[in-house]
């Protein structure tokens, strides 16, 4: 009886298909370094790739600052440019040539503490803030803009306190506050319209709103206008230049970077609403 069991489970054994020898421990500890070889090379692979990405994101940065910088310097360039022409034009008018060239010094300093704060702010570096007043910033923008309004049928009205000041870097918020300006002047040509630039203070920040009331944004566009390189400007639109998509998001980094933030209401066909939040100076 005995034998009969043994051979019936011999041959269960025999015929099963899934049988597989005994694994000895040197199998085992070739298959290790096996996989111990695979994940190194594995390990290699990802460290070259990820390389690879810090590089191309270092040189896409880089691409942006840049485009952001020219970008800036021609808000700059643009009025220099009309200043000059101006005293070229009328070199008879002492008075009026006197003032156009002051405007080309002014704007050329402009220019450079632009490149000089755009830098810093590209390399991370902290930049002194010092008391801005809001009023008085608007003003020097207006002013820097060489560009009547009212000759493109465009109103601009402020309702701004004459003692609202923020903690800033002067020539970041001159440009933060032009990009949007500009943005709504062009939203406004052809057809003319209104500016209201309104501010206050809530507790411990200073809100400044810019409301137009040009073609406005595309519902499916409002989401994405802070995108660099994102803009819905192109020749035949209205607009009096191609647009780069640079000026909302050098405006966002801007505010970020002054603990602030900047957000945006639209109607198509209506017009837009940009909102500026920023702390305000401790007083």
């Amino acid at each position: 009886m005995s034998i009969i069991i043994i051979l019936y489970f011999t041959n269960i054994y025999a015929g099963c298909n899934d049988f597989q020898p005994e694994i000895t421990l040197t199998d085992l500890l070739a298959k290790r370094k096996s996989l111990h070889l695979a994940l190194r090379a594995q390990k290699l692979q990802n460290e070259q790739l990820k390389s690879r990405l810090n590089r191309s994101a270092a040189l896409a940065n880089i691409g942006t600052i840049s485009a952001m910088i020219a970008h800036e310097i021609n808000n700059i360039l643009t009025p220099m440019g009309t200043y000059a022409e101006l005293a070229a034009n009328n070199p008879q008018d002492s008075e009026l040539t006197r003032k156009a060239l002051g405007k080309v010094v002014i704007g050329c300093r402009r220019a450079g503490d632009i490149l000089d704060s755009m830098l810093k702010m590209a390399s991370g570096q902290t930049q002194p803030k010092q008391p801005c007043n809001i009023a008085e910033t608007l003003e020097l923008v207006m002013d820097c803009l060489a560009r009547d309004f009212s000759k493109d049928s465009i109103t601009v009205k402020f309702e701004v306190p004459l003692d609202l000041t923020v903690s800033a870097v002067p020539v970041q918020l001159q440009q933060l506050f032009m990009n949007i300006i500009l943005n709504a002047r062009e939203a406004m040509l052809g057809s003319g319209g209104r500016l209201v630039v309104k501010a206050w203070r809530d507790t411990a920040n200073v809100i400044i709103e810019f409301a137009d009331t040009g073609c406005g944004i595309k519902p499916e566009n409002i989401d994405r206008i802070f995108e660099p390189f994102f803009t819905t400007k192109s020749v035949g639109d209205g607009h009096s230049r191609n647009g780069t998509g640079l000026g909302l998001a050098f405006c966002k980094e801007v505010a970020a970077a002054h603990g602030g933030s900047i957000t945006v209401n639209s109607q198509y066909g209506f017009g837009t609403t940009f909102c500026i939040t920023l702390p305000a100076q401790p007083q």
